[in-house]
């Protein structure tokens, strides 16, 4: 397909002015993404989509063809695509053949499409859906999902997209939860002259229409449908090829803006070692076969496989690396290679993309660094809903604080759980159970894997085979819990009784360290209970090395400071 494709579609009049954020206003069901779905709709699988889209700036719409071929595990005699109801359907066809347009509807971001003939299980169909309109403005990219439409420093368009919380549905019809995750994508893109679309995948050519706008054509493998994006500007680019530990060469990209050509060249040098760090502690970057890729935009970033959204500016923090292109690379291992199944263990995603950040630190300047980091997140820590709720929940059930989710606790708090179980269980096996748990394997190589689901039953499985112990109590508290476990001691003469006191009474058996007199020595906690001796007149720290996540008063009188909450 290319940008000829689109010169039937329908022509939208120019604006009279720009829209607002948060215009044209979108369903509760456009919103909703994940969450419980219908048999009717958990039944068809995605196996590939060709969708051809053309961005109009001047008039802040799109319009589009996407044709998606559909496998069905179940009699159907209606298919239901997600696409939100500002971008109305021109046309549709089922296995080339037209269908009137009587047979399909849209009222609420749900198309509904009537089958001419009932499928059978395991039946394949190809669906033709033409549409285009005025797509969602973001009210503030990337909390609030749409499209931005913006302009560079020069006054040229500067386009981008972010689905993560709302979904794929806000730009092309797609099947919005996790599992409706398609096989492969065939992406056409066509911008005005002189203006770039950096995608997904491996570029596979770019044509030139006779009016001087070009059509990218991009493929790319198993992306997330959240991670499908659209990013338009008069990028200029950087490229060199990295030389992977495991023997292969990976092409690199960063399209930025211009007139920022020395900070640019600064960013893409950290490229490599930020490679090598992932690929030595966690295991192959798993888009060798297409590239490792950002683009900047104009909000601050997010994880689109294998071109990340980047709009840090170039931010300078004491760590000495950007933190957010480092975040968003952690995603193409959690997140995009290992993708949760449903949004209530998307902890999985974000709290291990936000512990590689302290991880890099420990890599490039020690404990010191990794302490201090480790410490600016445990200020964050909330603790208002538990991290996981064993209900099959919306992205903005589990991200939004006001909808009873766990929030930011996603991220700090669950770096902090694995800060403690990799320090519970050892470099060793945490990162064995790392490694199973992104490419369901121990061992993996360039080749002996490919992308997978989880989900937190399944790694707290993971951690049991690996450590051979029940390792339940731990995650009965740090993920199912609000609350954290308190440690509460006493004296009676020299003996010094330690007692955890875990949320709901719940066993927690956690061992602890303590110092006395500068001697650490690890306590064994079985029951949630140990007494030790303490010399007369010693000095004692409990947890010198802060490996443990605990209730701490000292953090809440802190954060009721800040927040003025007491």
């Amino acid at each position: 397909m290319s940008g000829l494709l689109l010169a039937g579609a329908p022509a939208f009049p120019a604006l009279a002015q720009a829209l607002k954020p948060g215009e044209p206003p979108i369903t509760e069901t456009t919103q909703a993404s994940g969450g419980p779905i219908a048999a009717e709709r958990a039944a068809l699988r995605l196996d590939h989509v060709d969708l051809a889209i053309e961005i109009l700036p001047a008039t802040q719409q799109l319009h589009g063809v996407a044709t998606l071929s559909l496998q069905t595990s179940a009699p159907l005699g209606q298919l239901l695509i997600d696409l939100d109801k500002n971008l109305p359907v021109t046309a549709i066809s089922i296995d080339g053949r037209p269908l009137r347009p009587a047979m399909w509807s849209n009222p609420e971001g749900r198309l509904a499409i009537r089958l001419p003939r009932r499928l059978r299980a395991g039946q394949r169909v190809n669906v033709r859906i033409a549409y285009g309109g005025t797509p969602h403005v973001a009210v503030r990219a990337p909390w609030d999902d749409g499209i931005v439409w913006a302009k560079t420093p020069d006054g040229e368009p500067w386009v981008a997209t972010t689905a993560e919380g709302y979904g794929c549905d806000l730009f092309w019809p797609c099947l919005d939860f996790p599992r409706g995750e398609p096989a492969m994508v065939d992406l056409h893109i066509t911008v005005p002259a002189g203006l770039k679309a950096p995608a997904n995948g491996t570029l596979q050519k770019i044509d030139t229409l006779p009016d001087g706008r070009t059509t990218w054509h991009w493929k790319a493998r198993s992306p997330n449908p959240y991670s499908v994006t659209l990013q338009v500007g008069p990028y200029k680019d950087l490229g060199a090829v990295y030389q992977s530990r495991f023997g292969n060469k990976i092409p690199m990209a960063y399209w930025y803006l211009p007139g920022r050509d020395k900070k640019a060249a600064a960013l893409f040098a950290e490229f490599a070692p930020t490679m090598d760090f992932f690929e030595k502690m966690i295991g192959p970057y798993p888009w060798a076969d297409e590239k490792v890729a950002i683009a900047d935009t104009p909000h601050l970033g997010m994880e689109h496989q294998t071109i990340n959204a980047y709009g840090n500016n170039y931010k300078k923090t004491p760590s000495g690396f950007d933190e957010i292109f480092q975040h968003e690379l952690a995603h193409e291992w959690f997140g995009n290679q290992m993708s949760a199944a449903n949004w209530d263990d998307y902890w999985l995603h974000e709290g291990y993309a936000q512990y590689m950040q302290p991880l890099y630190g420990r890599w490039r300047e020690g404990e010191a660094r990794y302490a201090t980091m480790m410490d600016e997140f445990r200020q964050q820590i909330q603790n208002h809903a538990p991290i996981v709720s064993s209900r099959i929940m919306t992205e903005e059930e589990v991200y939004e604080d006001e909808k009873g989710g766990p929030g930011q606790d996603i991220y700090t708090k669950g770096a902090w759980v694995l800060h403690t179980l990799r320090n519970l269980i050892g470099d060793d096996r945490f990162f064995e159970v790392t490694r199973r748990l992104v490419y369901g394997r121990p061992d993996p190589r360039p080749g002996n894997f490919q992308p997978r689901f989880a989900s937190t039953p399944e790694y707290i499985q993971i951690v049991n085979q690996v450590t051979g112990k029940d390792m339940n109590w731990f995650f009965d508290v740090y993920l199912k819990q609000a609350a954290l476990p308190e440690l509460n001691g006493s004296t009676k003469g020299n003996a010094m009784t330690l007692r955890w006191k875990a949320p709901g009474g719940k066993p927690f058996p956690m061992p602890i360290e303590v110092s006395i007199d500068g001697r650490v020595q690890l306590v064994e906690m079985p029951g949630g209970t140990a007494t030790i001796q303490v010399p007369e007149g010693a000095h004692l720290v409990v947890d010198p090395a802060s490996r443990t996540l605990r209730r701490s008063s000292a953090v809440e009188d802190f954060q009721n400071y800040v927040f003025r909450r007491g």
